[in-house]
């Protein structure tokens, strides 16, 4: 037992460690988060009644998406020497939190009749509020 896990330690250590492995979420993240905040320009106050908001909060939304993409993909490049890490990790960490925000209010005007409901059959917006999660927990140190 002792030589396998010798064996599995050894071909652990020889697989080499992918440092920047956390563009391969932030970026699909972003792309999609930039997308629809585009949609919805210019800002129209007949789409934004189809869903039961206000024109100021379709606005939000619409300058939110928008922002949290950009404002993703900006503070992962701002994790350079010339640039305080600090500037990138705090944009990287506004931006998830407010892709969680969006997220969730996109899910609760859904209105799903449960919680399990929004986990089995919701698989975009849970998988866009963990990614949003993930960035606002972790920042750049992901």
């Amino acid at each position: 037992m002792n030589t396998i896990v010798k064996r599995l330690e050894r071909f652990n250590s020889a697989i080499p460690e992918f440092c920047t492995s956390h563009w391969l979420l932030r970026i699909p993240l972003a792309l999609l988060f930039i997308q629809m905040g585009l949609m919805k320009l210019p800002i129209d106050p007949a789409e934004a009644e189809s869903y039961g908001l206000s024109v100021l909060v379709w606005w939000v939304v619409a300058l939110g998406e928008l922002g949290s993409g950009l404002g993703l993909i900006a503070g992962g490049l701002f994790n350079t020497k010339k640039i305080p890490s600090w500037l990138g990790d705090t944009l990287t960490r506004f931006s998830g939190f407010t892709i969680g925000c969006i997220t969730t209010g996109v899910i609760w005007i859904g209105e799903p009749e449960s919680f399990l409901d929004v986990i089995l059959y919701d698989n975009l917006h849970v998988f866009m509020w963990v990614g949003g999660l993930f960035f606002a927990l972790r920042g750049n140190r992901a």
